[in-house]
């Protein structure tokens, strides 16, 4: 597959920015400027707009929400109401909610749990029955004995595992990523991709559109389709306002023959695996199970895919039978969250993780944008005498987003959690730890997009090495950070003024 020029590339998406806010300027030049009527259409529109904030004030979405929508309402009632009415009143989240829906009712009996594997875990876990209970009983996403698995950081270690493993397929090979740039990482992918397309294994990518927006030219799934390997553009961004186009698919899933699977943080460019320098040196990690565990991520691919493609094919065939697992002191959990369906399964779990910690927490993520709920859990958790250690970047990716990190650290330090920045670069991670008994590693950041608004997936780990990986993951990677002090929380006025506003509008980030 030859690359075509960035120039090009940058050309048509910056095409269709421009066309975003042509269409944005028309409208409020239309609605406000632009007709004989314009002060009765003022009138109305501010009316208008304050229906809409008490409504929105009044609903039942995240606190957080409430307050940055009123604020954007409010700042702008000539066309505030009206913009937020037509952001959430279209069908096509609707749509994609039913076919994820009927997706999923399709697969869930093909997440077959064995019978005393539940039993098992939360006998041996009695402190996260809860979570369990929470993942497998309401959530749909089972929990797995005896099932060998892997932590691999930093990127290069889960390029070297998926390599091997991509030459071990026969059946098939499923990929499902944020983002897919083209480079050293890709080029060594692809070129088994294909090997394995024309000698018959069923080879799918989706890959998000929004993540690769100016990463890959317009015709990629074409040209892959083209040799062999079918492919499907997630929600593609289009000059058109509308609410999907704020939920992106950030999973981050490889499932070979229902035998193994990866998830984790690491994405499919050069920068995850250390063969291109960007933000200094580039922390990540990923997971990577084998056995009955694989199947979760099999199906919750197969279920993205079937709402994309309208596609019922017959899920047993990709679903090898399940051997009874003989006794085992570890266990491993996979989940997937989806914004469409109100759950927030990664904030759940999470949350519960940081309530059931007793002697320590560790977390890992690259960004720190909590809403109540979660600064009250780690608040809570440090004040009750639990170790709650965070580890952040110390050259952030987005400027803002680092300093709307950095805003929450006065308040965590206050309560008595410790909080280090990476020397060395850019933490990409997303890892929890506790207690030497539990981990969870995943592709969801601590932030109100990856908790409330994205497709996210990853895995819980019970006991067994994973644990004790992540945890000398952490420590090791704490020894070469820098801890942060009450010192370097101090800013000038203007700083915390500009911290409090980008708060404000933290969900939108």
């Amino acid at each position: 597959m030859k690359r075509r020029g960035r120039p090009r590339r940058i050309g048509q998406r910056l095409l269709i920015i421009f066309l975003l806010f042509l269409q944005l300027a028309f409208a409020v030049y239309a609605l406000v400027g632009g007709s004989l009527y314009s002060v009765y259409i003022r009138i109305a529109l501010n009316t208008v707009s304050i229906a809409v904030a008490i409504f929105v004030i009044a609903g039942q979405e995240k606190s957080a929400y409430k307050l940055t929508w009123a604020a954007l309402i409010l700042l702008f009632p000539a066309f505030g109401g009206l913009f937020y009415l037509l952001y959430r009143l279209q069908s096509s989240a609707g749509q994609m909610r039913r076919r994820l829906a009927a997706a999923k009712a399709r697969s869930l009996p093909y997440f077959a749990a064995r019978a005393d594997d539940f039993l098992d875990a939360s006998a041996q876990f009695p402190e996260y029955r809860a979570l369990l209970s929470y993942l497998e009983r309401h959530a749909g996403f089972p929990v797995y004995g005896g099932c060998p698995s892997l932590y691999l950081s930093p990127g290069e270690k889960k390029f070297e595992k998926l390599l091997e493993e991509l030459l071990k397929a026969e059946k098939y090979i499923f990929l499902e990523y944020f983002i897919v740039e083209q480079g050293r990482m890709w080029d060594a992918i692809l070129e088994i991709l294909i090997n394995k397309a024309h000698a018959g294994v069923d080879v799918r990518l989706i890959y998000d559109d929004f993540g690769c927006f100016f990463l890959l030219p317009k015709n990629f799934a074409k040209r892959l389709e083209a040799d062999g390997i079918r492919c499907r553009v997630f929600n593609p961004f289009l000059p058109v306002f509308s609410s999907l186009q704020n939920n992106r698919d950030h999973r981050k899933i490889v499932a070979i023959d229902g035998r193994v699977a990866f998830t984790g943080g690491i994405n499919i460019a050069d920068e995850y695996i250390n063969a291109l320098e960007k933000h200094g040196h580039w922390k990540d990690a990923a997971v990577f199970v084998s056995g009955a565990a694989a199947r979760s991520f099999t199906l919750m691919f197969l279920e993205m895919w079937s709402a994309l493609t309208g596609a019922r094919e017959n899920l047993a065939d990709f679903c090898p039978a399940l051997l009874d697992s003989a006794l085992t002191c570890e266990f491993v959990q996979p989940y997937a969250a989806s914004p469409l369906d109100g759950e927030y399964i990664a904030a759940g779990v999470y949350l519960r993780l940081l309530y059931a910690a007793r002697r320590y927490i560790y977390i890992c993520t690259p960004y720190l944008i909590l809403d109540e709920p979660m600064l009250g859990a780690m608040i809570a958790a440090a004040r009750g005498g639990v170790d709650v250690r965070i580890l952040t970047p110390c050259i952030g990716d987005k400027w803002y987003v680092h300093m709307t990190t950095r805003s929450y650290y006065r308040e965590l330090l206050a309560a008595g959690v410790r909080i280090y920045e990476y020397s060395r670069g850019f933490v990409h991670a997303k890892t929890f730890v506790s207690d030497d008994r539990v981990a969870a590693v995943g592709s969801a950041n601590l932030d109100f997009r990856s908790l409330y608004l994205h497709f996210e997936s990853g895995a819980c780990f019970y006991g067994g090495p994973v644990v004790r990986a992540v945890r000398d993951d952490f420590l090791h990677t704490v020894a070469c950070s820098r801890e942060m002090t009450g010192e370097d929380c101090k800013v000038g006025f203007w700083k915390r003024l500009i911290q409090d506003f980008l708060r404000v509008f933290a969900p939108l980030m």
